[in-house]
């Protein structure tokens, strides 16, 4: 004894605390195998979603230049650049060629499909392969023979149309033989998503369609690749500021082999956050489980604090070897998560490398497992001083006491304080390493808005138990007992599930919202038709033919251009700051209308609509949410470049969009005025009165009559939308799953916490005269109670979550999902039942003569 007393009172507090945890540790992990399980899934999580994003940056950033196409890509809309700038281009470089645009394909039966053209001349593809089936050099794939030009067609197109390599198709005025299809694009992904199949032509074949008029909607896209002396980062961005120079009001987009398609980057780095987010709630659901395991375990070990204390340790001895035990413990189950999550993108390419579109190069980042391993270390402390600071009070009276029944008080204010300091930590790294701060902050105040409320609906059902009247049914009698008396399970039922069921009700009520919003039936007035690049000579031909065609459908037309916001109150784009919601709108050209009417869907808020006969200088109307974000007002100056002019307009009022109907609709809107002269198309819509069964002969008799105008079905682009949509979807539910899986095991962690407990109870009762059949009614009922209050609210908290996720979000609309939180309600009642129900049946398997023995 004098040795262990000697012992404590060395100096070396941590390497004692340390080497005391070690030997109690010997006996085995028993008590914490769910609090390894909860810290290794919520850090499985964390590392793997950090380790995909990151392999997948990488592989972005290692194929930056091929997936441009070369070092530096100058992008126009509507116009081709003009011979001194392509001049000055070349002049840099090596220069490529391409152009984009939609048309419609049509078979030799009639048949018709929308398709995205690409045009490129025959230096393409500068850097990586272009992969075709059969693989043809391009002189030979595009070269023009027997009357038809050639091409290389998506393996789609022959699916919809029912063709084979070296059939025939027409596009516009030209014909075409499919000579290959096209299997992968080594520069797709700068691209955006596409509404149809790629064809793939020469720059000569899409001149011979006649589609390109003035004001079409052409996409031209020259890429230079520098010479190998000067390709580096410092010649590249030397190169830009060149061209800016050079050509002022050219109104190109330009992009760099590192930022290749930088709205891809952002779309990734939203959605990894949102993922982490919900790993992170993994992670603190199973917080709770640390809590319980803790608890649990300092409760067994009352008698061995007690004779720590007896031999001399004092409160901080025992609470520093307790604490290395927690830490130890936590960095097992973060070890486990870290090897899991560090395997994720070697899995993922493993198994699915050759159907990922996008370049996953994996490999371990230490960075994104270090932060994942601090994830879990401070998660694992913050739930877990509260009762570990419980053993610093402990008396050494405790040798001589009752154990079964033990008061709990509030820690020490220092407990506290180092408590507080853990969560601080907790919340600074979420709130500051996060890609958007905003959303962070939003998560971190929600959850503790939730982990209070939990705390209250379990004390509130505390209380509503105790102060019931007294039922003559004894089952139910002693299941309003169990929920109220003292070390019940109902706090830790409640906080262990509700959360889970929370962010589960969550998920599944955007996921069906999405689904209905994109893959249900679409709006009762929403468009059958979009028709784009209508040419603004024959509109009204256009819209004349229409009727006839559909008569009793409702056309609406407006013309469109495209241009690009270079400036705002006196600001360049690039120096402007505009929030998260709204910097989409600098990034690439949009399109733009002039109208003298207030566009239909569109409510003026702040400001006057221009006069019918305005004829001063050009005003613009903006949509409200996109002003607040870039920081405009009434009367602030916009500049926009439309075909290579800077165009200022003063904003003369604020709009907020229906954009749900889906009709024409723009964030911008000028005046009448504001492009007079300036060669556009027009973009019409079609909503037909009965259904959709003459969309085949509509698509028809438009591509015979106006063979440039592009037809485009709004239930195909919805589909297209749709689909990923439903990648996207399935991603979130496999990361909520770790959610619901961590909830599980916190559950029934914290009923194996109480087994104990249960013994003793259902010795006594079966001593004094109680069934098996009785009990187990009675702790039935118990767990439907606590399990259908804690789904209530889970229903409440998750749908309340997710309507303000998709109304202020997505800014989409949001249908209650009553079937999806009815299957939540009672998936968590069989869970609740089922786990609470198997551990009972443990305990009344125990022989009374056992325990009693031993009471």
């Amino acid at each position: 004894m004098s040795a262990v007393a000697g012992s404590f009172a060395k100096p070396n507090a941590v390497a004692l605390s340390l080497r005391y945890a070690l030997r109690e540790l010997r006996g085995g992990l028993r008590g914490f195998y769910v609090f390894i399980a909860c810290i290794a899934l919520g850090v499985m999580a964390i590392a793997g979603v950090g380790s995909v994003s990151a392999s997948l940056s990488d592989g972005l950033a290692r194929e930056g230049r091929t997936l441009l196409g070369g070092d530096v890509s100058f992008v126009l809309f509507q116009r081709e650049a003009k011979p001194e700038e392509v001049a000055f281009l070349r002049s840099r470089g090596t220069l490529s060629a391409a152009a984009t645009l939609r048309g419609m394909a049509r078979s030799a039966d009639g048949k018709l499909a929308l398709v995205e053209m690409k045009a490129v001349d025959n230096t393409y593809p500068m850097l990586g392969k272009l992969k075709l089936a059969p693989q043809l050099e391009m002189s030979d794939l595009l070269a023009e023979r027997d009357g038809a030009f050639g091409a290389a067609a998506d393996p789609t197109l022959l699916a919809r149309l029912s063709l084979k390599t070296g059939d025939r198709v027409t596009i516009g005025s030209a014909t075409f033989q499919i000579r290959s299809t096209v299997e992968a694009e080594p520069d797709k992904l700068a691209g955006g998503i596409g509404f149809g199949p790629r064809f793939l032509i020469s720059e000569a074949a899409l001149r011979a369609t006649g589609l390109i008029q003035p004001g079409s909607l052409v996409r031209w896209v020259y890429r230079v690749k520098l010479p190998e002396a000067a390709n580096n980062e410092r010649a590249t961005e030397a190169f830009i500021a060149d061209a800016r120079s050079a050509a002022p009001q050219a109104g190109w987009e330009i992009r760099s082999r590192s930022n290749a398609s930088p709205q891809l980057e952002r779309n990734i780095n939203r959605f990894t956050q949102f993922l982490t987010l919900v790993g992170l709630a993994a992670l603190l659901v199973g917080g709770v489980g640390v809590a319980n395991a803790v608890k649990s375990h300092i409760d067994r070990k009352l008698e061995v604090i007690a004779a720590f204390k007896a031999v001399g340790a004092t409160g901080r001895d025992v609470f520093g070897i307790y604490l290395a035990q927690v830490v130890l413990l936590a960095a097992i189950g973060s070890v486990i998560g870290l090897a899991l999550g560090a395997a994720m993108p070697f899995a993922i390419v493993g198994l699915f490398g050759k159907l990922l579109p996008l370049p996953v190069v994996p490999a371990v980042h230490t960075d994104e497992l270090a932060l994942s391993f601090l994830y879990g270390l401070l998660t694992a402390l913050a739930f877990g001083l509260w009762p570990l600071a419980r053993v610093h009070d402990v008396p050494v009276a405790a040798l001589f006491r009752d154990t079964i029944s033990s008061e709990w008080h509030r820690p020490r204010a220092s407990y506290l304080v180092f408590m507080a300091v853990v969560i601080a930590l907790l919340i600074a790294v979420v709130i500051g390493l996060s890609f958007d701060r905003r959303i962070a902050a939003v998560f971190v105040a929600s959850s503790v808005v939730v982990f209070a409320l939990l705390r209250g609906i379990a004390a509130l059902l505390m209380t509503i138990a105790r102060r019931l009247p007294r039922t003559r049914l004894p089952m139910l009698r002693l299941a309003i007992a169990n929920i109220h008396r003292p070390g019940a399970l109902t706090p830790s039922v409640v906080l262990s599930l509700g959360l889970g069921l929370a962010v589960l009700v969550t998920i599944t009520q955007i996921d069906g919202n999405l689904r209905r919003q994109f893959l249900a039936a679409l709006p009762d007035q929403a468009p059958s038709f979009f028709f784009i690049d209508i040419p603004s000579a024959q509109a009204e031909q256009f819209d004349g033919y229409l009727r006839q065609i559909a008569p009793g459908a409702r056309i609406d037309d407006v013309p469109m251009l495209r241009g690009r916001i270079v400036a705002a109150r006196g600001v360049r784009a690039e120096e402007l700051k505009p929030t998260t919601d709204s910097e989409w709108v600098l990034q690439s050209d949009r399109g733009l209308t002039y109208t003298a009417e207030l566009p239909k869907g569109s409510k003026v808020v702040e400001g006057e609509w221009w006069r019918a006969d305005y004829s001063g200088p050009p005003l613009v109307s903006l949509e409200k949410k996109i002003a607040d974000g870039l920081g405009l007002k009434l009367g602030d100056e916009v500049v926009v470049n439309v075909l290579g002019r800077d165009i200022p307009a003063k904003i003369s009022n604020l709009r907020t969009i229906d954009w749900q109907g889906l009709g024409i609709n723009f964030v911008l809107v000028f005046s009448p005025n504001a492009f007079k002269g300036a060669p556009h198309t027009h973009i019409a819509t079609l909503t037909e009165a009965g259904g959709k069964a003459g969309d085949g002969k509509i698509i028809k008799e438009v591509a015979d009559a106006y063979p440039m105008v592009t037809s485009v079905r709004v239930r195909e682009v919805m589909e297209t939308v749709g689909s990923v949509v439903t990648n996207l979807a399935l991603a979130i539910r496999g990361a909520s799953a770790v959610t619901l899986i961590s909830a599980i095991l916190v559950l029934g962690g914290a009923l194996a916490a109480g087994h104990r407990h249960r013994v003793y109870d259902a010795v006594i009762l079966k001593t004094l005269g109680a069934t098996r059949l009785r009990l187990l009614g009675a702790y039935a009922l118990e767990y439907l109670l606590i399990g259908l209050a804690t789904a209530v609210f889970g229903v409440i908290a998750g749908s309340i979550a997710a309507w303000l996720i998709v109304t202020r979000l997505m800014t989409l609309s949001f249908v209650w999902q009553a079937g999806s939180a009815a299957g939540v309600v009672a998936a968590a009642l069989v869970v609740t039942v089922g786990l609470g129900l198997a551990g009972t049946l443990l305990a009344l398997n125990k022989k009374p003569a056992t325990v009693l023995r031993n009471l």
